[in-house]
C-alpha cells in the first residue's frame, strides 16, 4: 500500500532555523472549552486533560482554544487568556506534556471584539435561557468593535479609538511574548468567525472613515500591524500562522479574493501557516456537507509559494476524505474538530484505516483499536 500523505511528516517554514517539524498532517484546531470557572483566564487541569488527550491520540499539531489577548476580548468569562504571568504559566505543564507525547503545541491567541462579553456555549445556560450577552449582573463588561453594528446579534460594542487600537496591538505581541514563555511552537492569529480582526477586515462590519476603514488597505491595517508587531517579538525560529475567514459568503462582504490577496502580503511578513474556515458574520449563508470550506484552503495554497503550510477545516471526519484532500492537493493538513472531541484516537484510527504507522502512547497497546 503506498504511503499516506496525511501520515507523511511535514515541516512548517518559519523565518530562521530548520522550521516546525510535525509528525504527521493532522491538526486539532482551536476549540472553547468554556472551563474556567474562576474567570480569570488561567488554564486548568481540563485544558492538561483535554489538549493532552489528542497529543496522546496521534495528532501532529494540538492548538489550544481561543485565548484571549486582553481580558475584554474573551468571547466569555469562561475562556483562557494570556494576558498575564499567571496564565503564561500555568500553560507551560500543558505544553511539555503536549511535547512529550511527540506532538506539537499551538496557540490561536484571539480578540473577539464586539461578540466577546457572552455566556459560555454550555448547555446549562442554553438550559436556563441565557444566551447571548452577559448581563451586567452576571459579569458582562463592554466590548469593543471596528465599528458598531447589530449584525451580531449582541449587545451594543463601542468604537475603539485610535489609541485604543494601537494599545490593542500592543497587546498582541505581549501575548505572543508569553506564549514564547510557555513553550509554544506556534501561534496562530485569529482573524476569522467574526471576531475583533475580522470585524475589521469585512465591509460589513467596518464602516470607518479613519485610516482604519474604507478602502481595503485601511480595512486590513489592524491585522497588518498586528502580524508585525507580533512578528517583531516571536522567536524567528518558531511558527507563525493566521486563521481567516476566507469568505462571509454575502456579496459586498470580505471574499475569497480578499484573503487571497491578504494572505500573499503576510508570507511576505514571515506567516507561513494558514487555515481556512468561513463566515461568522450575520446569519450563515454559505454552503454545507462534508469538507464544504476546502476550496477556500485550495484557492489559498494555489495562490502561495509550494513552502506555504494551508489547511482546510469544516466537516472533514472521515481518513479516506482527508487523504484526497491532501493527495489531490488542495491543502497540506487537516484540521479535525467535532470528529475530535467525539474520539480524541481518530489519528490513530485513521492511521490503522489507511496502513500507516500509529503514535498511541505504549501504555495503550492492548487497545488495538
Amino acid at each position: 500500500m503506498p504511503q499516506s500523505k496525511l501520515f507523511a511528516p511535514v515541516t512548517i517554514p518559519t523565518r530562521a532555523g530548520r522550521g516546525l517539524v510535525l509528525r504527521n498532517r493532522t491538526v486539532l484546531p482551536p476549540m472553547c472549552q468554556y472551563s474556567i470557572e474562576q474567570r480569570d483566564g488561567v488554564p486548568t487541569t481540563w485544558q492538561l486533560v483535554h489538549l493532552g488527550a489528542h497529543a496522546q491520540g496521534g495528532f501532529g499539531l494540538v492548538i489550544a482554544e481561543a485565548t484571549a489577548v486582553a481580558p475584554e476580548g474573551r468571547i466569555s468569562d469562561l475562556d483562557v487568556g494570556l494576558w498575564n504571568e499567571r496564565q503564561a504559566d500555568a500553560w507551560k505543564p500543558v505544553t511539555e506534556f503536549i511535547h512529550s507525547q511527540g506532538a506539537a503545541a499551538g496557540v490561536q491567541l484571539a480578540h473577539a471584539g464586539a461578540k466577546a462579553s457572552t455566556y459560555g456555549w454550555l448547555k446549562e445556560y442554553d438550559d436556563a435561557g441565557k444566551t447571548g450577552s452577559l448581563a451586567p449582573e452576571d459579569g458582562g463588561w463592554q466590548t469593543l468593535t471596528s465599528t458598531p453594528s447589530d449584525l451580531h446579534g449582541l449587545d451594543p460594542a463601542a468604537q475603539m479609538t485610535a489609541e485604543q487600537i494601537a494599545e490593542s496591538v500592543q497587546d498582541w505581541a505581549a501575548a505572543a511574548q508569553r506564549a514564547d514563555r510557555a513553550g509554544f511552537d506556534l501561534i496562530q492569529i485569529h482573524a476569522a468567525h467574526g471576531y475583533l480582526i475580522h470585524q475589521f477586515l469585512s465591509p460589513l462590519t467596518n464602516q470607518r472613515t479613519d485610516q482604519y476603514g474604507g478602502s481595503w488597505e485601511n480595512r486590513t491595517r489592524y491585522l497588518r500591524e498586528i502580524v508585525q508587531a507580533v512578528a517583531a517579538v516571536w522567536p524567528q525560529e518558531k511558527a507563525l500562522g493566521i486563521r481567516f475567514s476566507g469568505d462571509d459568503w454575502v456579496e459586498g462582504g470580505w471574499r475569497i479574493a480578499d484573503t487571497v490577496r491578504l494572505a500573499k502580503e503576510l508570507y511576505a511578513e514571515g506567516v507561513r501557516a494558514f487555515d481556512l474556515s468561513s463566515a461568522g458574520i450575520g446569519p450563515f449563508r454559505g454552503p454545507s456537507g462534508p469538507g464544504y470550506q476546502v476550496p477556500l484552503a485550495q484557492a489559498v495554497k494555489q495562490a502561495l509559494p509550494a513552502d506555504a503550510f494551508v489547511t482546510a477545516v469544516g466537516g472533514i471526519t472521515d481518513p479516506a476524505q482527508a487523504e484526497q484532500i491532501l493527495v489531490t492537493g488542495q491543502a497540506d493538513g487537516v484540521s479535525v474538530g467535532r470528529a475530535a472531541l467525539g474520539d480524541p484516537q481518530w489519528p490513530n484510527r485513521a492511521a490503522k484505516r489507511l496502513g500507516a504507522a500509529m503514535a498511541h502512547p505504549a501504555q495503550y497497546w492492548r487497545g488495538r483499536w
